[in-house]
């Protein structure tokens, strides 16, 4: 059994945003050599998130809309009690949550074994500061 992993560098200059994922991920698999196996995609924060879904513009926009209407970006510390600590990101972590932490893919034959139009993206909630994602390639 092989082991590989790999540490992806995020870092978006705005406070929300999606990054497609997918080559970097296709890179981690083709360096390990696993042929037959999984991968692990996780962000490694609480106000960031990896999902798997379609990689068009609208759906991305319809995201940020319904998670800024699920949980509104609001610094205010009476609105949420986690911003009594000192932060403004309440809402970033409530997004996350929405959004997952992690995603699972099956390696087939050396390359990632999705459904149409799946990618993987990077969804940040409180940009502005380098975050890592976890890949870690498991097979033979």
């Amino acid at each position: 059994m092989k082991s590989y992993t790999q540490y992806l560098t995020m870092q978006l200059p705005q406070r929300r945003g999606f990054v497609n994922i997918t080559p970097q991920v296709e890179d981690a698999v083709r360096a390990s050599g696993v042929q037959e196996g999984i991968v692990l995609v996780n962000s490694m924060h609480i106000t960031a998130s990896v999902f798997i879904n379609d990689d068009e513009p609208g759906l991305h926009h319809d995201f940020d809309v319904w998670l800024e209407q699920l949980a509104p970006f609001n610094p205010d510390p009476a609105h949420y009690h986690h911003n009594r600590t000192g932060e403004d990101n309440a809402d970033a972590h409530l997004k996350r949550q929405i959004m997952g932490r992690e995603v699972v893919v099956a390696i087939t034959k050396g390359k990632l074994d999705f459904g149409p139009w799946e990618q993987i993206f990077y969804g940040e909630f409180d940009g502005r500061r380098p975050k890592r994602v976890l890949v870690k390639v498991i097979g033979e």
